[in-house]
């Protein structure tokens, strides 16, 4: 379960007042499908932010029939991308759609290490997103991080130095941390990682990796 609360709570708030960049907010909405844990928080947050705006003065919008029709288009375009999401892989959660529009087997997964894959979706709204594929019982390279990691766990779990996580459970990381994830036993682990800094390897085996993770 997630251990940083203060940052899970400024997380949560940032969901709910739209500030997070895009894959951020793709993955708390994650989250919060998987887990009932934080819903009621992020929607007490929701309602104060609409009895706000219900008290802020109306500014009349400019190129009404514009903005309208720009409206109605996104909902033709989500109306007919719900066929493919209903067609979409089980693991992956609907906020994650608009970043992952392939099932897993279908996605271009490159090996780190044996036993560790990587899909990368590049730079979106200034953050890195991608999956990680780790085996059962397989470690990480101990690593810390220049910037903020997210990691929300899909399936398997995973323990570190911060306790253990498991499909639903976000897990923080920074400068701060230098820390080697491993896989739980019984199961693969398969996670979505959003970054706005690179990793930084710290023990001797990821080291002599570090040149074919780039």
């Amino acid at each position: 379960m997630e251990k940083n609360v203060s940052g899970l709570d400024e997380l949560l708030a940032g969901f709910a007042a739209g500030t997070l960049a895009a894959p951020a907010r793709a993955l708390v909405g994650a989250h919060l499908e998987l887990s009932d844990r934080n819903r009621p928080y992020v929607s007490g947050l929701e309602d104060l932010a609409g009895l706000a705006l219900e008290e802020t003065v109306p500014v009349a919008v400019s190129n009404r029939e514009r903005a309208l029709a720009d409206i109605f288009a996104l909902d033709d375009l989500d109306q007919t991308s719900v066929a493919e999401q209903q067609a979409g892989d089980p693991v992956l959660p609907d906020s994650l759609r608009e970043i992952i529009s392939k099932p897993l087997d279908a996605l271009p997964w490159k090996t780190l290490l044996p036993g560790v894959k990587e899909c990368k979706f590049g730079e979106i709204d200034g953050c890195a997103a991608s999956l990680l594929w780790v085996r059962a019982g397989r470690a990480m390279p101990a690593h810390t991080h220049e910037g903020t990691e997210l990691t929300l766990v899909l399936k398997g779990g995973f323990k570190d130095a911060e306790g253990h996580f498991v499909r639903g459970d976000i897990a923080f990381a920074n400068d701060e941390l230098d820390h080697k994830p491993i896989a739980d036993d019984d199961e693969d682990c398969i996670c979505f990682a959003v970054t706005d800094g690179s990793l930084r390897l710290t023990g001797p085996i990821g080291r002599f990796f570090a040149p074919f993770m780039r």
